[in-house]
């Protein structure tokens, strides 16, 4: 029996790996490693628990094992038994914008679990010979700050302006760091703006969307700000092609859509979805890093990589998803 085993599995982007996995028979079963918990207060207005959308069609071949990553014996028992072919680490803070998040938080979900994972992988390989034949760490474009250029490679100076890069950073020294010195093969992934059905953390692409149906207007902060928005299954589709392809091995990964839009240009086509919608532009959020056009050119030549949506094509899938499920939807008050 072969596995892939996904930290954060019932989390966004986890769910639409483990489905990848199943569909192109790479696996024959997937373990989603996750802590049930919510990173939006489950009482606010609109929410709706998607997770089980999220499984739907694949729920028989996955098990779920409900753990904190930060827990070593939990993890040792959990690698212990499955003994996965992957491994893909994206349990952590899902987005930088979370309130209340705190740097102790996201250490554990970075740096202490990245360690957890690849030390189990090294103990177990002493007593009985296991070894993954990849493990790929999900980062982050925020690890870059302020981009200095565009389109942003992965030589782009590496200075994040927040907890939620300056951890992912973290997480990424640690991951390629400990590979080395232990002997595993690992890889590194820096999505961007990801977007898409299910999603539930209140990304910005979701918020618009959210305020579309509702009727109300849209609130931009800043004409100028661009964001390389990348449909959820093409994020997906580059981590599985960064956990299966040899050249991939210690290497760093942009995979996102290789082209930025303004959040004007978001609204303006939404806009077509919904003739009525208005926005308002105000000055940006000086906190957030200055972003953009993010290269894919080295995910193209080394894996492959090819991704085929547009933010055009991406919101039509997006839009009719949460159409069809408007009249479903139950949203708290």
């Amino acid at each position: 029996m072969r596995y892939a085993l996904i930290t954060g599995g019932l989390g966004f982007i986890g769910s639409h790996i483990a489905r990848n996995l199943l569909s192109k028979g790479l696996v024959d079963r997937v373990v989603l490693v996750d802590h049930y918990g919510s990173f939006v207060s489950p009482v606010g207005a609109g929410f709706v628990d998607r997770r089980r959308q999220r499984l739907a069609g694949i729920e028989h071949c996955c098990d779920i094992e409900r753990a904190q990553v930060q827990h070593f014996g939990v993890l040792t028992s959990i690698l212990g038994r499955y003994r996965p072919v992957y491994i893909f680490h994206l349990a952590a803070l899902p987005l930088a914008s979370l309130q209340n998040s705190s740097a102790e938080e996201a250490v554990d979900g970075t740096v202490a679990s990245t360690n957890n994972l690849l030390t189990i992988c090294t103990l177990l390989q002493e007593q009985g010979g296991y070894m993954p034949d990849r493990f790929v760490y999900a980062s982050s474009s925020m690890v870059y700050g302020d981009f200095q250029y565009t389109p942003a490679d992965e030589l782009h100076p590496l200075k994040p302006r927040n907890i939620y890069g300056t951890m992912k950073l973290a997480g990424e020294v640690c991951t390629l760091g400990l590979a080395r010195s232990f002997g595993i093969k690992a890889s590194v992934v820096r999505p961007s703006a990801v977007y898409g059905p299910t999603d539930m953390n209140r990304r910005v692409t979701q918020v618009f969307i959210d305020n579309a149906i509702a009727g109300e207007p849209l609130v931009i902060h800043g004409r100028e700000d661009a964001l390389d928005f990348t449909y959820v299954e093409d994020v997906a589709d580059g981590f599985v092609l960064a956990a299966t392809r040899e050249e991939a091995v210690g290497e760093v990964f942009n995979i996102t859509a290789g082209h930025a839009y303004t959040l004007v240009e978001y609204a303006e086509l939404l806009k077509r979805y919904f003739p009525g919608l208005t926005y308002e532009v105000v000055e940006r959020d000086g906190t957030r890093p200055k972003r953009g056009t993010l290269s894919i050119d080295k995910a193209r030549g080394m894996l492959g990589y090819q991704p085929s949506h547009s933010l055009a094509d991406g919101l039509h899938k997006y839009i009719a998803f949460r159409r069809e499920g408007a009249a479903a939807e139950c949203p708290n008050p």
